[in-house]
């Protein structure tokens, strides 16, 4: 039976207060940045490009050290102070997207999108130790706080896919700026977390040797390739479902419908890592990807279909984010989880980058049959490469 939430000392509801402003932020420009894009009269490829900022800046913001990688890493690692990160992170997050009420133009947006997902970006990979460090020796509870990020996900799609129907797009930044201000606020909630003894002592000792120990590589590789998979979904999909006829409320429900999934997954991951390795669920969770962007790019009009293929998400996101987590603190040692975590993020961004960019260039030119397609095969890929170049006993 799993602990109550707050037991053994954890700070459970601040700890969650955080995931849900973060995600809440998440759910609004999954579903609706590309569609805000669109009413402001970019065509795809440009569409494409803005989405991708955002996620190129996810592999550079937790990676700039001059020469040696994981800036954000690298400071959590050495000083410790990974909740003034989060902080500083947050507040600037909210001051460089504000920019976005000065001007509407492409270089303008270009340059809010990189700015404000600097900062954003480099959040969570801190955040992310921070809460693995509250729950010394209950790891396998990071899905009972981390689902609540889903929940704030789930909340936003569905309030505001309804508030479009009747409100006009223009007021779309406003939406994300008063969620970027409750990030503000919860980050300043969460307690700070002790380093381990010797986390700081040793931080970037061995980090080199984890990532090149076999199969390691080989996991980020996936990593990659499984973003690069989600970029016609987080791209285009909403577009895709508004000119296939469905109503902005209904497109709202239908992204809650895979994260109410998600959710689901969360709460059994616990048992699931306990019995299954890591590389069997992430293997399943690639393949199970695959077929959900076929159904996606060939059904999407077949509403039951649409569905199924939206349940998938616990699978495509909720059990291989958690596998991946759970891989990465299982990889690296107490001074090495930051720049282990800053590294999933930043080759999440660079895949997720590269799909938001091929999307953006095929949709019109190919269709989004065959975009969809293409994000099969990248999941495919990783399921081949997980199989062929992980073990089981590595994960």
């Amino acid at each position: 039976m799993s602990p109550a939430p707050g037991a053994a000392g954890v700070p459970y509801w601040r700890l969650s207060g955080f995931y849900l402003f973060y995600f809440a932020l998440l759910g609004a420009t999954a579903p609706f940045l590309a569609m805000y894009f669109d009413h402001l009269g970019f065509a795809s490829a440009r569409i494409g490009e803005l989405v991708a900022i955002p996620m190129i800046m996810r592999c550079i913001a937790p990676n700039l050290r001059c020469i040696a990688p994981n800036l954000w890493g690298w400071l959590g690692d050495r000083t410790g102070r990974r909740l003034a990160i989060v902080r500083f992170g947050a507040i600037c997050t909210l001051a460089c997207f504000s920019l976005i009420f000065v001007s509407k133009t492409y270089a303008w947006l270009a340059m809010v999108m990189a700015l404000h997902a600097f900062f954003w970006h480099a959040v969570l990979p801190q955040f992310e130790t921070i809460t693995l460090g509250h729950l010394q020796g209950q790891p396998a509870r990071y899905s009972q706080i981390r689902l609540w990020g889903s929940i704030g996900f789930i909340l936003t799609v569905v309030i505001m896919g309804r508030l479009y129907e009747w409100w006009s797009l223009d007021a779309y930044p406003y939406a994300l700026v008063t969620i970027m201000a409750g990030i503000v606020v919860s980050s300043f909630w969460v307690p700070n977390v002790a380093p381990a003894a010797d986390a700081r002592r040793v931080a970037g000792d061995g980090f080199v040797r984890r990532l090149l120990s076999p199969g390691v590589l080989a996991f980020y590789v996936c990593v990659a390739l499984m973003q690069v998979s989600h970029g016609p979904y987080y791209t285009f999909l909403s577009l895709h479902l508004e000119h296939l006829g469905y109503s902005r409320g209904v497109i709202g429900v239908l992204w809650s419908v895979g994260v109410v999934a998600e959710v689901l997954m969360f709460l059994a991951m616990s048992r699931i890592l306990g019995r299954f390795s890591v590389r069997r669920v992430l293997t399943a969770s690639f393949v199970l990807a695959a077929v959900r962007w076929w159904l996606l790019g060939s059904f999407a009009d077949n509403l039951g279909l649409l569905i199924v293929a939206q349940v998938m998400h616990a699978a495509t996101f909720g059990s291989f984010h958690a596998a991946c987590i759970h891989f990465v603190q299982r990889t690296f040692g107490p001074g090495q989880q930051g720049q282990g975590q800053a590294l999933y993020a930043a080759l999440a961004g660079t895949g997720g980058a590269l799909g938001a960019l091929y999307s953006g260039y095929s949709w019109n030119s190919l269709g989004p049959g065959v975009t969809f397609g293409l994000a099969s095969l990248a999941a495919l890929a990783a399921a081949v490469i997980m199989v062929t170049r992980v073990q089981d006993h590595q994960s």
